[in-house]
C-alpha cells in the first residue's frame, strides 16, 4: 500500500497520515515507516478519535496545517463507510490538496458514499460477520473473521 501511495501521489511533498485511534494509528505508523524507508518521504502523523457507533464528536490529538497537503485517512476495517465519512469532518475546512482513504480490510457493505483508495485485503462477508484487527504495541498482530 505504501508503494501505491507513492505512485498515486508522485511529486507530492506534503503528507498527513491520520490514523483512526488505536488500530488505525498503528497502521498509519507502519505506513509512515515504510514511506520513509522506501522513498525518504517525511510525513506528519496525527490520531483521529471518535465513537465508531455514534460518531458525532470527532477530534484530533493535535492541530496541524493541512493547507495544500495530501491527507490519508487510515482505519483498520471498512464496513459501511460511516467511520471514514465522519472522520473526514475535521479536515474539510483546512483546504487540503486531496483526501484519500486507506484500510487494512474492506468488507464491501457500504451504506455511505465512501470507498477506500487503498485496500490491503477485500473480504466478502455477511452482515452478521465481523472482522477484528488485533494490535500489540506498534504492530498489527493479525486479523480474523468471526
Amino acid at each position: 500500500m505504501a508503494y501505491e501511495i507513492l505512485e498515486d501521489n508522485f511529486g507530492e511533498t506534503g503528507f498527513v497520515l491520520a490514523g483512526i485511534r488505536e488500530s488505525g494509528t498503528v497502521i498509519a505508523q507502519t505506513i509512515q515507516n515504510l514511506l520513509v524507508e522506501i522513498a525518504g518521504l517525511k510525513t506528519e502523523l496525527i490520531t483521529v478519535s471518535l465513537d465508531k457507533k455514534n460518531p458525532q464528536e470527532v477530534s484530533l490529538n493535535r492541530q496541524t496545517d493541512c493547507e495544500n497537503k495530501v491527507i490519508i485517512l487510515i482505519d483498520d476495517v471498512s464496513n459501511s463507510g460511516k467511520t471514514l465519512l465522519y472522520a473526514i469532518k475535521p479536515f474539510l475546512d483546512t483546504h487540503p490538496k486531496k483526501i484519500q482513504t486507506l484500510v487494512l480490510v474492506e468488507r464491501s457493505h457500504n451504506t455511505f458514499p465512501v470507498k477506500p483508495d487503498y485496500v490491503g485485503l477485500s473480504v466478502a462477508t455477511t452482515l452478521q460477520e465481523h472482522i477484528y484487527v488485533e494490535v500489540e504495541g506498534s504492530r498489527v498482530k493479525g486479523a480474523w473473521l468471526e
